[in-house]
């Protein structure tokens, strides 16, 4: 793999972006491998993600952000982020008693589908721990009281751990305890859930009993980044099949576990390959 650039960036709509961020690259001997933009008319917003070669470039890669910074974020009022492809992201996996996502994100993972490491699991139980050895990942338990007395003290060694693996996003594989502010904080925008419905969707325990008992002909499942309010976050990708008055609890919890599998990876995907931004409480998500 040939190191690359990747720069994500939004701000403000104005003519002649494109051709300044494109002639800094040329300029400078880079050979753009990718671009892509979007403009919100309604806010007037334009976002942008280009990817460039740095074999020939001659800025040296830990200069790259000042010149942009310098030259074009305060000129633009612009917000980016700057990646390069062989700097691998680092992603904790939290999970509770649910298997299947697990098992699917981690079978990417060892087949090379992913340029990402896993160094960690962490869940609330013990129940998994048998999956993590499988895939030679260590695996760490803190668990939680009924009455949450302990929470805040296993959240900062949830962090500590993180902070040592220098984790860079979290994805919640049916992860079943909410995640406090500080944690959110810690990583706005690089923790992805999996929500078992189709938001907004029938809201409590036993989701796919509720959908059954109502008649309805599709399920689906919700994959998006965390925020302080409950399963409100910026939707990263979203799915859902078609059902009949033949399905029973049972099949339709099958079904949704199979939604829930694909869209979680294809959220983790998208994440890994840097092509997600945020801005306010949406996504844009580049081809």
């Amino acid at each position: 793999m040939k190191p690359t650039a990747i720069l994500l960036l939004h701000c403000p709509d104005e003519q002649g972006i494109i051709s300044e961020m494109t002639k800094f690259i040329t300029d400078n001997q880079g050979n753009i491998v990718y671009l892509d933009q979007y403009v919100d008319r309604e806010d007037g917003i334009f976002f942008m993600r280009i990817e460039w070669a740095l074999e020939k470039f001659t800025i040296p890669r830990e200069k790259i952000r000042e010149y942009i910074d310098t030259l074009y974020a305060q000129r633009y009022k612009m917000e980016f982020n700057l990646y390069f492809n062989d700097v691998k992201p680092r992603m904790a996996i939290f999970v509770s008693k649910m298997s299947h996502c697990l098992y699917d994100l981690l079978a990417r993972y060892k087949a090379g589908e992913w340029n990402v490491e896993i160094p960690c699991i962490v869940s609330n139980h013990e129940d998994l721990r048998y999956v993590a050895e499988q895939f030679d990942i260590p695996y760490y338990v803190w668990s939680i009281k009924k009455d949450h007395s302990n929470k805040a003290e296993v959240e900062r060694a949830e962090m500590e751990l993180l902070k040592k693996e220098k984790v860079t996003f979290i994805v919640l594989a049916r992860y079943m305890q909410i995640i406090s502010d500080d944690m959110i904080k810690a990583y706005p925008n690089h923790i992805i859930n999996i929500h078992h419905s189709f938001l907004p969707a029938f809201v409590g325990a036993k989701p796919y009993h509720q959908a059954w008992e109502r008649g309805v002909k599709i399920i689906g499942a919700t994959s998006h980044y965390v925020t302080a309010e409950l399963d409100a976050g910026p939707i990263i990708e979203q799915d859902v099949t078609r059902i009949t008055h033949k399905d029973t609890p049972e099949s339709l919890v099958l079904k949704g576990k199979d939604l829930e599998k694909i869209v979680l990876s294809r959220a983790v995907t998208k994440h890994i390959q840097r092509k997600i931004l945020t801005y306010h409480n949406k996504t844009i998500i580049f081809s």
